[in-house]
């Protein structure tokens, strides 16, 4: 071969490599890249012992039905899964019914709008995105309906990704990101015109504390909506099959215990607010929520393959790619949630606060 064809080959595979690392896999132009996945706010050389511990959780399971564990082991679930949560699936951490001939992106920005237009709040107005994530909502919410939004996660992290999306699409004049825990908000008491949660009050040990806070926060008629992850009417608790895909489902998304349906209402009654819809966005005609989960064995191989070497490279932390495969089983387990109808990730309440209500 000569040196012209050498040159040429070397040129291929270092092209090749850039692609590979530096290109291929962000799931939006603003999103991460493979180089760059990382432990959040955990340091390289701790990620894998964080992942061990995040499992300890579930080998002790009444640890984690305490409140003072639960905001830890969150925690921890979002600096390990954040940077993957972007790089395959963009800034919004949350499903919608699939829409046809609407991109998967399409489908999520209609999914958020539809949250803030059952809330009727005008250009101006001051509403709370309560377990906000890296923004992908607030971002759509704000720019649909002129309202500022402040969003609360407590993930320093995820704060830190929030707040340099927002810059970068100019909405840093809207969006604010605080970073703390929904279940004692450093907010003055009736001081939002509106409030919304998007498949995030999942992670709430009881969900009485973070309605019960949120209603604290909203002026007196306002209202709050919320797409929450429940157990349907189909699903049997003496049915193991049943049972194994919601604890699946439980120890692959850092939930402390899903919720029936049933629950939903009777506990925004209890903290004072009056409910005015409550429906499964899941069910027909909508069209399938998992059908995002259904990844091809070729792209799973292919990812795990490249988080492997960058792992390997010593370019990822080595967690990373435990992290990845914890993540595409759970991807299983909600699929088989999916399929089944025992699961929904968008069973919607929208509540109001009265009119004549006082502080909770």
């Amino acid at each position: 071969m000569d040196s012209v064809a050498l040159l040429c080959t070397a040129s291929l595979v270092v092209a090749g490599l850039y692609w590979f690392l530096c290109i291929f896999g962000p799931a939006e132009q603003k999103g991460k890249t493979t180089i760059n996945l990382s432990g959040g706010s955990i340091s390289a050389a701790e990620v894998q012992d964080s992942y061990k511990q995040y499992w300890s959780f579930f080998r002790r399971p009444k640890e984690i039905q305490n409140l003072d564990n639960v905001p830890s082991f969150v925690d921890t679930f979002y600096n390990l899964v954040t940077d993957i949560y972007e790089w395959g699936w963009g800034q919004s951490f949350h499903f919608s019914p699939s829409i046809p001939g609407k991109s998967h992106g399409e489908a999520t920005r209609i999914h958020e709008e539809m949250a803030v237009d059952l809330l009727d709040v005008r250009p101006g107005s001051k509403i709370l995105d309560a377990g906000c994530g890296v923004g992908g909502p607030m971002r759509a919410i704000s720019s649909h309906s002129g309202a500022s939004v402040v969003g609360i996660t407590i993930n320093e992290y995820q704060v830190s990704r929030a707040k340099m999306h927002n810059k970068k699409a100019g909405l840093d004049k809207l969006c604010e990101v605080v970073c703390g825990n929904f279940l004692n908000m450093p907010f003055k008491d009736n001081s939002f015109d509106g409030a919304y949660s998007i498949e995030a009050t999942c992670h709430a040990p009881k969900l009485e504390e973070v309605y019960a806070e949120i209603y604290r926060v909203l002026k007196p008629g306002a209202m709050y909506v919320s797409y929450e992850w429940v157990t349907t009417d189909l699903y049997k608790p003496e049915d193991c099959r049943h049972v194994e895909i919601i604890q699946g489902i439980e120890r692959g998304d850092a939930l402390p215990g899903l919720r029936s349906y049933s629950d939903i209402a009777e506990t925004a009654k209890k903290v004072g607010f009056e409910v005015l819809k409550e429906k499964d966005l899941a069910k027909p005609p909508a069209k399938a929520w998992w059908s995002r989960l259904k990844m091809g064995k070729f792209a799973y191989l292919r990812n795990h393959l490249m988080i492997t070497v960058l792992a390997w490279l010593g370019i990822a932390p080595k967690g990373v790619v435990d992290v990845h495969e914890m993540l595409v089983k759970t991807a299983d387990y909600l699929t088989r949630g999916g399929e089944t109808g025992i699961f929904t990730p968008m069973h919607m309440i929208l509540c109001k606060k009265p009119k004549s209500a006082t502080s909770y």
